[in-house]
């Protein structure tokens, strides 16, 4: 089978992007040290608890936040949970003790999280969750917003794999049942169940005669994706698609690809930098393009209204699936 080429354009911004992504990062983990402020650093101050600032969607969203926080004369606390739930518990605590005038959660636990806004809640802290639901995302819609939350600023994340359900549709052999694996993201995390259930959703409306033959976390990283990719191939040299739960993993995934010689479509999820140079390459086939800096903007527009603000609790933006030929409606912003 003929390998997917890398051309040199592509290794070039794999380099670019990786040199900018590590500035963001950089810039942002400063951040979850002390407060980010426009002007003298006055002004009321809101927190915002991260995941992770080493995830570049993550550090994405901190940067929306707290440009938008600059841009309203207000100080942005940057708190990192470095994936670790306990802290992220420790960091809302800790911003509720500081009495900040709003607090927005990147939830890494969406079912522990349920207690972190009632905490809020009896502080009179105003709480917003963002990237990710609170409550048990098995039962609850994305857009039934958490009670107690101002707001949830997010993605619908059935609507993203419902995306890449469709577009997954259009490249499956009509001659007989087609074979996809599926990466998923890190156990805990809501997205997982849900950009799966969604990728099902899209790919049986579109009539897809497929049937889902592996599955595996790639823990939402390059390493975890082209390991999981890898796995799979030795096990299932014939798969015909990789949906990867995140375009960091379909990054590792394509490396895998190459190296099998499959010829295995990739699409990812994310509408990351590195993805989109991927595209252009034509060595990842598609992604579903979300906005993360926006997400963070969001996130603190809803607190800066407050509770009595007028916005929609559930605070979103268009997620279009993006290829070749598409690319250019999704600008990356991580």
């Amino acid at each position: 089978m003929a390998l997917r080429p890398v051309p040199l354009v592509l290794m070039l911004a794999v380099a670019l992007v990786a040199i900018a992504s590590l500035a963001g990062v950089r810039q942002a983990a400063r951040a979850a040290n002390g407060a980010v402020a426009s002007g003298n650093g006055g002004g009321p101050r809101y927190g915002l608890s991260t995941v992770g600032l080493s995830y570049p969607f993550a550090a994405a969203i901190a940067k929306g936040f707290s440009e938008t926080a600059a841009r309203a004369g207000a100080t942005a606390i940057i708190l990192d949970a470095k994936g670790d739930v306990q802290k992220q518990a420790n960091d809302i605590d800790d911003l509720i003790a500081q009495k900040v005038k709003g607090i927005a959660v990147m939830p890494l636990d969406s079912v522990v999280a349920q207690g972190w806004v009632r905490r809020a809640n009896a502080q009179r802290v105003p709480i917003a969750a963002v990237a990710a639901l609170v409550g048990d995302p098995r039962t609850r819609p994305i857009t039934d917003v958490y009670p107690g939350l101002v707001a949830l600023a997010s993605q619908n994340e059935v609507e993203a794999g419902r995306a890449a359900g469709r577009l997954a549709a259009t490249w499956l052999p009509r001659d007989r049942v087609a074979r996809i694996a599926v990466i998923e993201g890190a156990a805990g995390f809501p997205e997982v169940e849900q950009r799966a259930r969604g990728f099902r959703l899209g790919l049986d409306a579109a009539g897809a005669r497929y049937r889902i033959v592996a599955s595996q976390p790639g823990n939402w990283t390059s390493e975890g994706g082209e390991a999981a990719c890898q796995n799979i191939l030795a096990a299932q040299p014939g798969i015909d698609l990789f949906y990867n739960e995140a375009d960091d993993m379909v990054i590792g995934c394509a490396r895998a690809v190459r190296a099998a010689g499959s010829r295995a479509r990739l699409i990812g999820v994310g509408g990351s930098k590195l993805a989109i140079a991927s595209i252009k390459a034509g060595a990842v086939d598609g992604t579903v393009c979300f906005k993360p800096e926006a997400l963070g903007a969001l996130a603190f527009e809803a607190l800066h209204e407050g509770a009595g603000g007028k916005g929609a609790r559930f605070r979103t933006y268009p997620i279009p699936a993006v290829t070749r030929a598409t690319v250019g409606q999704c600008v990356g912003q991580w």
